[in-house]
């Protein structure tokens, strides 16, 4: 039986280990009459990965190896973009190809024209397919300017389309998008995950004599949870706010690096215990470089300064939906199951060593930028 337990727990921290920033891609439109004039910024690595850039192999994209890649990434682009309205398809064309940097590396830049005709239409339907067949976690991150007006949206593969018209959509249907988005982008964010996990593992037994023991009631449990997360959220809701508006900037290899650093100590502060009895101040002060992870999404956007703040908002109050929901399942199962030798061995022991395992390989991927997981 132990040895099934094991075999579980090696595939699901080999799921998480395979990890990733969010691929996302960041579509400006601006609207005049009929005639839409558009910029989208698609991050290399994701172009490599669908139709291969790195034409000699040595792992660095060139400017002439996306030169001679051109005609490729505009047909594979816009070929999954289209505008839609008065039941016709608008006529697009791409002219021109730039290359720019975002908080987590290269981008192309594909500019762009789209012609919906005459009369000018009332609304326009967009839908986007851009990398929905290869990672259904990418998203579409989507700003339009129209008759001095911003509007942002999400587009994902359940939500592909994206209609506008001379009426801007509710500021509650964007705020509500950001706040789902917040939600998915905590529950795809593995590394976040992995160390709120490390930190709520022992919040049912507590350190005494040495060791490990169950904790006597509920509510000692409770109250450590809640100390956990709320230090943690306070201290990415704080640095997620600087970083978004462009207050403080940190590289994003920094940060990511040290986001896996973070996960690593507080595993190996289960296993050899330094902090015992604070672990609430291990949240915060992790918790403010967790942060600016959160925060490269709204970062990259480039939204005007009302419409970021509303994105903020929805986007952090998401985060913390999704964090509430993950806490909901996990101290429940975890209080029941404290005193047992399947919860204080394989669970909080072999789960912290797994942890931290996996939190060193990113570690060493981020910070040396190479691939050590397949």
């Amino acid at each position: 039986m132990r040895g099934k337990y094991l075999a579980l727990l090696a595939v699901l921290f080999a799921c998480a280990a395979q990890a990733h920033k969010p691929s996302d891609s960041y579509l400006a439109l601006r609207i005049d009459g009929a005639a839409v004039r558009g910029q989208w910024d698609i991050a290399l690595r994701d172009l490599e990965f669908a139709i291969g850039l790195d034409a000699d192999g040595n792992g660095e994209i060139t400017w002439g190896e996306l030169k001679a890649k051109r005609k490729e990434i505009e047909d594979y682009a816009l070929s999954r973009l289209t505008f839609n309205s008065n039941g016709k398809t608008c006529t697009t064309a791409n002219t021109d190809l730039l290359v720019d940097e975002h908080s987590d590396g290269a981008y192309a830049v594909l500019r762009f024209g789209a012609d919906c005709g005459a009369p000018p239409p009332a609304a326009i339907e967009l839908t986007y397919r851009l990398f929905f067949d290869l990672d259904p976690t990418h998203r579409g991150l989507l700003r339009i300017e129209r008759g001095g007006t911003t509007q942002t949206g999400v587009l994902s593969p359940d939500r592909p389309r994206f209609s506008f018209g001379a009426e801007a959509a509710s500021a509650l249907s964007q705020f509500f998008d950001y706040l789902r988005e917040g939600v998915w982008h905590i529950w795809i964010g593995f590394d976040h995950i992995l160390f709120l996990l490390s930190l709520l593992l022992p919040a049912v037994l507590v350190f005494a004599h040495g060791a490990w023991k169950a904790a006597p009631r509920f509510r000692d449990a409770f109250w450590e949870v809640f100390r956990v997360v709320t230090s943690f959220t306070v201290a990415h809701s704080i640095t997620l706010s600087l970083a978004a508006l462009s207050v403080i900037s940190l590289p994003s290899r920094l940060v990511e690096s040290t986001i896996a650093l973070s996960v690593m100590l507080a595993a190996l502060n289960n296993l050899w215990p330094v902090v015992a009895e604070r672990r609430w101040a291990v949240a915060f002060a992790f918790g403010l470089i967790h942060g600016f992870g959160f925060a490269s999404v709204l970062a990259d956007l480039g939204l005007p300064q009302g419409a970021l703040l509303l994105a903020l908002v929805g986007f952090n109050l998401g985060v913390e939906v999704g964090q509430l929901v993950i806490v909901a399942a996990f101290l429940p199962f975890a209080y029941a199951l404290r005193g047992s030798w399947f919860y204080q061995r394989l669970v909080f022991t072999g789960g912290s060593a797994a942890i931290a395992l996996v939190a060193a390989v990113w570690l060493a991927e981020r910070a040396l930028n190479v691939k050590l997981w397949p």
